[in-house]
């Protein structure tokens, strides 16, 4: 069950913002959403950087959330494999027109304002 009962939220965006927001989970949702599922070694190989502890972190809440499924396999050794929900699929075309936008800022502002600064130089 979603953990977010005894929050206050001022509007629908600031709660997305809270469901999704972060450093890891956009990436996440990102590699789950345009790759398909994945075990948590292929999502920590994807990430450099993140921690284990963290990752699991995030899933957690993602999964909480129900954003994420986690699918546990009773084999030995255990295979754990972690997929979108249909609320997660839902995120996907606002994490493309993010991405869309940052390759947009990338291109358009600080480019050019990497350019401008090199000519003053």
């Amino acid at each position: 069950m979603p953990n977010l009962e005894n929050k206050f939220f001022n509007c629908e965006k600031e709660l997305t913002l809270s469901v999704i927001g972060g450093k890891w989970k956009m990436l996440i949702l990102w590699h789950l959403g345009k790759e398909g599922t994945k075990r948590f070694g292929e999502l920590k190989a994807l990430m450099p950087g993140i921690t284990q502890r963290m990752l699991v972190n995030q899933l957690r809440e993602l999964e909480d959330h129900l954003i994420i499924h986690r699918e546990v396999y009773p084999v030995v050794p255990p295979k754990v494999e972690y997929s979108l929900t249909e609320h997660g699929r839902s995120l996907m075309p606002i994490l493309d027109s993010m991405y869309e936008w940052g390759k947009y800022y990338i291109e358009n502002v600080l480019e050019t304002e990497t350019e401008e600064n090199e000519s003053i130089e």
